[in-house]
């Protein structure tokens, strides 16, 4: 019924838009006219069809608005309303002095226009503001709930935003790592971050293609997956070169965490006292620790150094040396862990046969 509403009310408008727009044609058009009310049917029906048209339109987005705002969580659609409404009363306040201004009149539009501009500005600045600092608008508005008391008693920590950087976006991980729940809180993109993911996707190497492609795939996945969790923020420093810096300067604006997997933005933001989540240190602790004695199922892949020796490789990429292995090159075994050694490449592994140790 309110589809019916919204259609029959845009093709009356338009219908009479265009019948009574014949008034409004210059004295000298209208006296070429032989037949005015023709005309006004023939603009009249031309302005019904485009009301039909406008209205189909402003159908489909309203529906597609009110099934967004139905999805949308209430702790979300309750901080955008605040931030809309923070942002109306801003706007209303800065917009008080410009009326007092003693404007000509052929300057009057000025008025009207500045306050249609800085309405949807601040509008869509306190709604951004609402998305990134959400929960903390919400504890300001209830400050008396079980949260904002142990947030004030220092029991429990605020959730700090992450920023996602390019390298983590194409690494795909950060897609599982969000997955299992373990990372926490308000992960944002900035546009400078997809502008670059972009460039890469653009380029001419078919290698930075196909990785900023990638990038591109996982970043809608992701979007897909946890749509009130991934923000893309439209910030951006005019006055900083790099992305890089970017990215650090952001972080120490919002307060925010860094979350990449760039050695030197990592040592970089570090020296500026912005906190780095590296993924790739995430999986080097994550992974498990093998003693002597203990037992792999491992497949030997080559031969090693030595010509006894064969190498395999653990799902993780970690290196297995095995001794008295070069004759099992290609075959699945058993092998008991010697020992192992850590390098600045990485760790390495060195087993023997279950076989030959149990002899």
């Amino acid at each position: 019924m309110l589809d019916a509403i919204i259609i029959i009310s845009f093709i009356i408008a338009g219908g009479g838009i265009g019948f009574f727009s014949v008034d409004f044609l210059p004295t000298s058009a209208l006296e070429q006219v032989s037949n005015l009310e023709g005309l006004s049917t023939v603009t009249g029906g031309f302005g019904a069809l485009m009301g039909l048209a406008i209205g189909l339109v402003a159908q489909t987005s309203y529906r597609r608005i009110e099934r967004q705002v139905r999805d949308m969580p209430v702790d979300m659609l309750l901080s955008r309303a605040v931030g809309l409404v923070l942002g109306l009363l801003v706007a209303n306040l800065m917009l008080a002095p410009i009326f007092l201004l003693p404007i000509p009149r052929e300057f009057a539009f000025i008025k009207p226009l500045a306050a249609v501009l800085s309405s949807v500005i601040f509008a869509f600045s306190g709604i951004n503001l609402a998305d990134v600092h959400g929960r903390t608008l919400l504890r300001l508005i209830n400050p008396n709930s079980v949260e904002s008391m142990l947030m004030a008693e220092g029991t429990l920590k605020p959730t700090t935003t992450k920023i996602l950087d390019t390298s983590c976006i194409i690494d795909g991980r950060i897609q599982d790592l969000l997955a299992t729940g373990f990372l926490e809180g308000q992960i944002l993109i900035p546009r400078f971050v997809l502008q670059e993911l972009q460039q890469v996707a653009d380029s001419s190497n078919d290698q930075k293609r196909v990785r900023g492609r990638r990038g591109l795939d996982i970043l809608n996945q992701i979007q897909e997956a946890f749509p009130t969790r991934i923000t893309i923020h439209p910030a951006d420093y005019e006055d900083v070169a790099t992305v890089d810096a970017k990215l650090v300067r952001l972080a120490q604006d919002i307060n925010g965490m860094l979350l990449t997997n760039d050695y030197n933005l990592n040592k970089v933001a570090s020296l500026q006292k912005v906190t780095v989540l590296n993924i790739n240190e995430l999986a080097q602790a994550m992974r498990p620790a093998y003693l002597p004695g203990d037992s792999l199922d491992l497949k030997i892949l080559k031969q090693g150094k030595e010509p006894a020796q064969g190498v395999g490789y653990l799902n993780d990429g970690t290196m297995v040396v095995v001794e008295e292995g070069g004759a099992l090159i290609g075959d699945a075994v058993t092998v008991v862990v010697t020992g192992a050694l850590q390098t600045s490449a990485g760790r390495m592994i060195f087993a023997r046969p279950e076989a030959s140790v149990m002899a």
